[in-house]
């Protein structure tokens, strides 16, 4: 069995070529080129040409100029019959979800937002490291194709570590949020992975003082569209060999690249858990399942799900 290369990222080049005009275009077909950050759409026809392959995993990539929510939508097409592929990218999002069901929205063309469509033949128990494999995927993309030192907050948040950013002073700056929800109306596992990546806001048009985007970290010229080829492709490797093993991530390598790519690991954090308790102590690791192992004051504790805050720098 052939397994993920850690630290696989260090000299590799973008996994798919992907062309398109770095400029929009007026009506009449001139360049617009007041806005020094310019957004231009996203050429559907040219990431079909580019990723949709006989053999490959994608079926179709639709490019729609809004949705409430990509996964919302994409999960209503799966119950209709949506095949395993599918894939739905909105150029502005205005109901987006995250988890704890946090709301979000982002500007026309800003972001990244994107949702796939699943139907892995893996345990139901093995499903959630498909949440873990996005942010892996993403990691892999935005250091492709920008050079930016992005890493993972468990559980999936994809972040620029401080000391990474760049404002030195400045902390954990948030990335992206991935949302994964599991379908079984149909006798069989349907799954919508999720990705609101941010890409070209500025800071008055984050959510948030801890949001962060590629254009604020320094990578003014992000084309989506590369980014959205690397994204898949970093994803469609990660899933053909997790799935090869089962779903395993132990035996596919797929958590061996995720605990290397985690900056929770080793830190001392506060967990906010569902029932509105909180446990503080020591990440110990990350175990088979994709729980986070914390030794606080009664013993190790694997949490499966939680809001981690960090209480003091990594040492």
């Amino acid at each position: 069995m052939c397994r993920f290369q850690r630290n696989r990222w260090a000299l590799a080049a973008p996994a798919f070529p992907y062309g398109g005009s770095a400029m929009p275009q007026c009506c009449n077909g001139c360049m617009a080129a007041s806005d020094p950050f310019p957004r231009p759409p996203l050429d559907a026809a040219a990431l079909n040409a580019a990723l949709i392959r006989p053999g490959g995993m994608w079926e179709r990539i639709e490019v729609v100029p809004e949705a409430g929510s990509t996964n919302t939508e994409l999960a209503a097409r799966g119950r209709e019959g949506a095949p395993h592929g599918s894939v739905l990218v909105a150029e502005h999002q205005s109901a987006g979800r995250g988890r704890m069901g946090r709301g979000f929205i982002t500007p026309p063309r800003a972001a990244l937002t994107v949702s796939l469509l699943l139907r892995p033949a893996v345990e139901p128990a093995r499903l959630g490291w498909l949440s873990a494999l996005m942010g892996v995927a993403a990691v892999g993309a935005v250091r492709r194709t920008t050079g930016i030192e992005a890493a993972l907050k468990w559980p999936n948040d994809l972040l620029v570590p401080a000391g990474l950013r760049a404002d030195p002073a400045a902390g954990d700056g948030k990335l992206a949020g991935i949302l994964a929800e599991v379908d079984f109306s149909s006798g069989e596992a349907a799954v919508v992975v999720g990705i609101g990546l941010n890409v070209s806001q500025t800071p008055d048009e984050l959510p948030v003082d801890s949001a962060a985007s590629l254009r604020g970290e320094g990578a003014a010229d992000v084309d989506r569209g590369v980014l959205l080829a690397s994204l898949l492709g970093e994803f469609e490797e990660l899933y053909t060999m997790w799935t090869a093993a089962g779903g395993d991530a132990e035996r596919s390598g797929l958590a061996a690249v995720y605990r290397d790519v985690c900056t929770t690991l080793g830190r001392r954090v506060r967990v906010h858990l569902p029932d509105d308790r909180t446990l503080e102590g020591v990440v110990t690791g990350i175990d088979a399942e994709g729980r986070l192992v914390v030794d606080g004051p009664e013993g190790e504790r694997a949490l499966s799900v939680g809001d981690v805050v960090y209480v003091r720098p990594a040492r």
